[in-house]
């Protein structure tokens, strides 16, 4: 198995969410997955650190995301796209996938209008990665991670509320 089809089997699923934190639209999701792996693969051979992978690759895709966010701008959105929260091996009934679905389309949309800031560590936040790893992917101190997750927090809840 290549670097890369272990990036994408490892961190493929966290790499669509960070693009579904910055693009609503589905297709244009896809597009900008694909740029972020395209960036990762030609980025590897400049990882001196194999085992800082997870950083590296996150802060490859946010920067990516950043950059296809300001060449969008002007670009009208579409509906937010989120998986259901369904515990596995379960089949949620109609009403709890549907219930299910619309809080992650909430809380997708909701992340999407945070600042730039507070949106790329709560996309990290939500993909279990520790505070160290948070801060060397965005090039912060850890207490920053913290104090940025908690106002992100607030935030969430002011806009969900």
């Amino acid at each position: 198995m290549s670097t890369l089809e272990r990036i994408i089997s490892d961190y493929g699923q966290g790499l669509r969410r960070v693009a579904a934190s910055y693009e609503a639209d589905a297709m244009l999701q896809e597009d900008l997955f694909q740029e972020i792996l395209l960036a990762i693969h030609q980025a590897l051979p400049a990882l001196r650190e194999k085992e800082r992978l997870a950083p590296y690759v996150y802060r490859i895709a946010h920067n990516r995301s950043v950059s296809h966010v300001a060449k969008a701008v002007g670009r009208k959105k579409g509906e937010a796209s989120a998986a259901d929260d369904v515990e596995e091996g379960q089949e949620p009934s109609p009403e709890s996938a549907m219930i299910a679905s619309e809080r992650a389309h909430r809380l997708a949309d909701a992340v999407r209008r945070l600042p730039l800031t507070y949106r790329q560590v709560v996309t990290l936040y939500l993909e279990e990665m520790p505070y160290a790893e948070i801060a060397e992917a965005l090039d912060i101190s850890p207490s920053n991670v913290g104090v940025r997750i908690n106002r992100a927090k607030q935030m969430l809840k002011e806009m969900l509320a």
